[in-house]
């Protein structure tokens, strides 16, 4: 009975130094998430793009395969002689290859017995051909330009039976990895300065950085009002853009 009272009281003692030691790590713990702070930082920046692509298609029918081919050829002949009109070189621009794809339309027809019934059917009626022409420059302002120009006045090419149908305009930028580099620099030197700004004014000091994160990349057109996005935005019709990054630091508070 006496060993038993024995047993009993070194598990409670056991029992209340490792409840001892829980709640203090627990409080610990918690004293260390009390004594930090933690701050955004934002960095922007306003560019110009300096890579632009531009493209259309233009299409032809025919019940005949071959002669499908033979006119888009020949169309494109039409629309080379175009560009070649407004100051473009051959090798300024390109041509895809020709896709053909089969065309139906679906042909109504009554079932004598059943006026209540109808059936349709699918009728072959040629085959449509269709080519794609683009441009494209990189930091070259003059290309950019004549492309930019020439775009609108693709309707011209009706009065050649051609009609050109025209994709929206695409702005890109060659060097994003050094741009979002410098935006990271700055979006954390930001978040470090606001943080000083923070403690001061509280007369405390900053310790160790805890932990830092990096927020997505955004790119939008300049005074676009578009809200952020989980996965990042990244506006390819706009040309003068901005981009913005946010970093959060954690630091520890003396």
């Amino acid at each position: 009975m006496k060993d038993n009272k024995i047993l009993s009281s070194i598990i409670i003692g056991m029992a209340i130094i490792i409840t001892a030691f829980i709640l203090g790590k627990a409080f610990k713990n918690r004293n260390e998430n009390l004594d930090s702070i933690s701050v955004i930082g934002l960095g922007t920046k306003d560019f110009v793009s300096d890579e632009i692509l531009w493209s259309g298609s233009f299409t032809t029918n025919s019940t005949d395969i071959k002669e499908a081919y033979n006119k888009i050829i020949s169309d494109q002949k039409i629309v080379t002689n175009f560009f070649i009109g407004k100051g473009f070189k051959n090798n300024e621009f390109s041509f895809g290859a020709v896709n053909f794809q089969k065309k139906f339309k679906e042909i109504r027809k009554e079932n004598p017995e059943n006026t209540y019934q109808t059936q349709y059917e699918q009728v072959f009626v040629g085959y449509e051909a269709t080519q794609t022409i683009s441009f494209s420059a990189k930091k070259n302002p003059d290309m950019m330009k004549r492309i930019e120009a020439v775009s609108s006045k693709t309707s011209e090419l009706i009065n050649s039976g051609i009609e050109l149908s025209s994709n929206s305009i695409q702005y890109t930028y060659s060097d994003l990895p050094s741009l979002k580099q410098s935006l990271i620099e700055k979006a954390t030197k930001d978040a470090s300065e606001r943080a000083n700004k923070i403690v001061n004014t509280a007369d405390g000091s900053l310790g160790k950085l805890k932990t830092a994160s990096m927020g997505v990349f955004q790119i939008t057109g300049q005074g676009s009002t578009e809200d952020d996005s989980y996965g990042g935005i990244n506006d390819t019709y706009s040309k003068n853009k901005t981009a913005r990054i946010t970093v959060r630091l954690e630091y520890e508070l003396e």
